[in-house]
């Protein structure tokens, strides 16, 4: 069951991104969005919580290197 919400976190991640296109986000804004996303995806799914926050903080501040969020 962990699986099925990290991907639905995954997903809610990616339109969370997506609503930020308008007001041009920085690095810190997004890294900010995706450490809350991977916090509570971590938190639900039972697995460390401050790993999921820098793992989600560190996509979400280079989520537009590569591309990902634009």
């Amino acid at each position: 069951m962990s699986k099925v919400l990290a991907l639905t976190a995954l997903l809610g991640a990616t339109a969370v991104a997506g609503c930020t296109q308008g007001i041009n986000p920085t690095d810190t804004d997004r890294a900010l969005i995706g450490a809350g996303v991977g916090a509570t995806a971590a938190h639900v799914g039972g697995h460390n919580v401050l790993k999921g926050a820098a793992i989600g903080g560190a996509a979400g501040a280079l989520c537009d290197d590569f591309r990902l969020c634009e």
